[in-house]
């Protein structure tokens, strides 16, 4: 499989993985998306952290990951479930939003 199947290309037409694509830093002012949830249940259940590590007073939720500070504490010792409960919160927590 060639690398372009692994990753993005970028404007230059280099090729980036959407794993690194995903830790890049937020523009300024703007919050990055979560990653999506993975759909198979085979395997860890990835983390939503994006190193976005900032807690939001109003809301009490991480500005990258959309997580509490209960559900970033507790996410190693979780099982699948429990994280698929969270990547499910944190779906609902982004449509619920508002921007763009």
């Amino acid at each position: 499989m060639s690398d372009a199947a692994h990753g993005v290309s970028d404007a230059a037409g280099g090729v980036n993985d959407a794993a690194d694509i995903a830790h890049e830093p937020a523009a300024a002012g703007r919050t990055p998306p979560a990653p999506a949830a993975p759909a198979s249940a085979a395997g860890p259940i990835p983390s939503p952290c994006i190193s976005v590590c900032r807690i939001e007073p109003a809301s009490g939720l991480c500005e990258g990951c959309l997580r509490t500070l209960d559900e970033i504490a507790r996410w190693g010792s979780m099982d699948n479930e429990a994280r698929h409960e969270v990547w499910r919160a944190i779906h609902a927590r982004r449509a619920s939003r508002p921007g763009p």
